[in-house]
């Protein structure tokens, strides 16, 4: 193991509630009823894979683009202040990168967004990479933002790396892309859920993972 690719929404940051929030008040504006449960179910999609569950084809092309302006504005204006980190996630990743591991970010959120996502988790010196939906032609769960990373992170290769997600999305996307991935309870998923898309391991969220590091997939593999 010489590499970790961290999603960010509901696994390293307490957010996937507060975009589904977003994303009702945002197509209620646009005269769109949506259910809050459904809508969170969704999370962890970016706009471009979410808003066809919700609208139909000829909507989406006609107005995708404008809504998820809106809902952008809107995240960042009314929820964004609300975001909070889970516990853990500084040490854990001190931790990784003393074990001389590589770390990289993979989020569907846009640039800008990753960008204060770290300064809100304090962890920008030590993060080696990081990609958005800006790298991808396609969000989760297709494997594009992930694919993104691995070219970043050349040469180490796949069978060096591992992803550590909070959503089926993730653990899809990543298995496209040839990566195993370490599932984290704390976005919402049913553990089930995470186990059927291919989770390797399951944790309850950065401090669980930081308190069994040595006995996880992580520690397993770094100290051979």
């Amino acid at each position: 193991m010489r590499a970790v690719i961290f999603d960010i929404d509901g696994t390293l940051l307490d957010s996937v509630g507060l975009h589904a929030r977003a994303w009702v008040e945002a197509f209620a504006h646009f005269g769109v009823e949506t259910d809050f449960d459904v809508v969170r179910r969704q999370i962890g999609k970016g706009g471009d894979e979410l808003m066809p569950v919700f609208l139909p084809p000829e909507r989406v092309e006609r107005e995708g683009k404008t809504i998820e302006a809106y809902r952008s504005g809107l995240f960042k204006r009314e929820y964004l202040p609300h975001v909070k980190p889970f516990p853990g996630v500084r040490a854990l990743f001190e931790h990784i990168r003393a074990a001389g591991l590589t770390i990289a970010l993979a989020s569907s959120g846009k640039r800008d967004e990753v960008e204060h996502y770290q300064e809100i988790l304090g962890i920008g010196d030590l993060v080696d990479v990081a990609t958005s939906a800006d790298d991808a032609e396609r969000s989760k769960p297709h494997p594009d933002i992930f694919e993104a990373a691995l070219r970043k992170l050349a040469p180490i290769g796949k069978d060096a790396i591992v992803a550590i997600g909070d959503t089926p999305y993730d653990a899809q996307a990543a298995g496209k892309a040839g990566l195993a991935t370490i599932g984290m309870l704390c976005g919402g998923f049913p553990e089930a859920d995470l186990s059927a898309a291919g989770c390797i391991a399951i944790y309850r969220d950065p401090q669980d993972l930081l308190d069994g590091l040595d006995r996880s997939p992580l520690g397993e593999r770094s100290s051979r």
